[in-house]
């Protein structure tokens, strides 16, 4: 076959983009095609940036190109993320929900999901209605935040289809990877099984209408976050970190991988978690543990929001063992300043939107 830009877009047709079920010259993925003698090169926009899919997209196109145009020939594929304004309008996951935010946090052990199921309790409390989805596949917390951790998703009919039916706990609507293993095994997946199974919490469930439905992220950057952020339609993104330097260090890889041109979510803000410790017996007091201000002053120099300063009060803690989150207490440091908190995102959300 004559090596020429027509026949190649032919040969490139056989090539489908996994997530968009469209081959990626109808979809309009190919971009920067050239050809040389015995060499093509190529940029294709890729709605997943993870390795394994990048790594399978490049394996197809290479294929295929040297099926039809011989087996020497020299093949150049560069990948580049479509944005989420592309991936948005390409995607029709979570129609009737408003915003979808991931929590996230770069290091495990900040109380990302104790802030998760606050904020999303707060909002609630608001008047708002929400949901989460707990992504944690290697420590979901959410049945126990919430006490529901004997409880089991139904099945509910949508117009013919079977679909999930969520959990509901305070007026909560929760999907948690827990209620699908049992709660003392350790979940081992690889990445692509991983992804996959969280995927289906927001394609095979019934989320009806909601104003607000959070995502409670694993800690780090893995392949999973790839996966995931690319897969659903992400509004934005919240930072959860400790004044710590050890933690601040991993929040900053947190803040920067949102900022991917990958990925290209907004970050609403950072959450400083544990800002100081004040002992029930003495309200007034406060004792920087972990350092003062350090997520504060990340916030400023990379130039994003801080949402709130959250204490280290033994209630909060002891709130999530029993399953009533500490933001439904009345008048309490740790209720007043998740209130103050879930003000705060709300204001941001509005801001972003405009």
């Amino acid at each position: 076959m004559e090596l020429n830009r027509e026949k190649v877009l032919d040969v490139l047709q056989g090539v489908i983009e996994p997530d968009l079920k469209k081959d990626i010259v109808s979809a309009n993925l190919v971009e920067e095609l050239g050809i040389e003698e015995n060499k093509v090169s190529l940029k294709v926009l890729i709605s997943n940036p993870a390795m394994h899919a990048r790594k399978r997209m490049q394996e197809a196109i290479v294929f295929n190109l040297r099926n039809n145009f011989g087996e020497n020939l020299e093949v150049e594929v560069k990948f580049e993320g479509m944005g989420a304004d592309a991936r948005g309008k390409q995607r029709k996951v979570l129609p009737e929900v408003k915003h979808v935010i991931a929590v996230a946090s770069g290091k495990g052990g900040v109380g990302k999901s104790t802030i998760t199921a606050n904020l999303a309790g707060g909002l609630a409390k608001a008047g708002y209605r929400v949901g989460i989805v707990d992504a944690d596949i290697h420590g979901p917390s959410m049945p126990t935040m919430f006490d529901v951790v004997g409880e089991k998703p139904t099945m509910i009919d949508v117009e013919g289809v079977p679909k999930i039916n969520p959990v509901l706990s305070y007026g909560i609507k929760l999907l948690s990877i827990g209620f699908f293993t049992e709660q003392d095994n350790a979940v081992i997946w690889r990445g692509p099984m991983a992804s996959k199974a969280l995927t289906q919490m927001f394609t095979d469930a019934h989320w009806g209408k909601l104003d607000y439905l959070l995502i409670d992220l694993p800690p780090g950057t893995s392949d999973i976050h790839l996966s995931l952020v690319q897969n659903v339609p992400l509004d934005g993104a919240v930072i959860v970190s400790t004044p710590q330097e050890v933690a601040l260090a991993d929040a900053r890889k947190g803040i920067n991988m949102f900022k991917l041109d990958s990925i290209k979510v907004p970050v609403i803000g950072v959450v400083e978690n544990m800002a100081w410790f004040t002992p029930a017996e003495l309200p007034d007091n406060k004792y920087f543990i972990f350092g003062r201000d350090g997520a504060k002053n990340l916030a400023e120099g990379m130039g994003v929001p801080l949402l709130g300063q959250i204490p280290l009060v033994q209630s909060v803690r002891e709130s999530g063992d029993v399953g009533r989150p500490a933001v439904f207490q009345d008048n309490t440091p740790s209720s007043e300043a998740f209130d103050d908190l879930v003000r705060t995102f709300v204001a941001e959300i509005e801001r972003i939107g405009k």
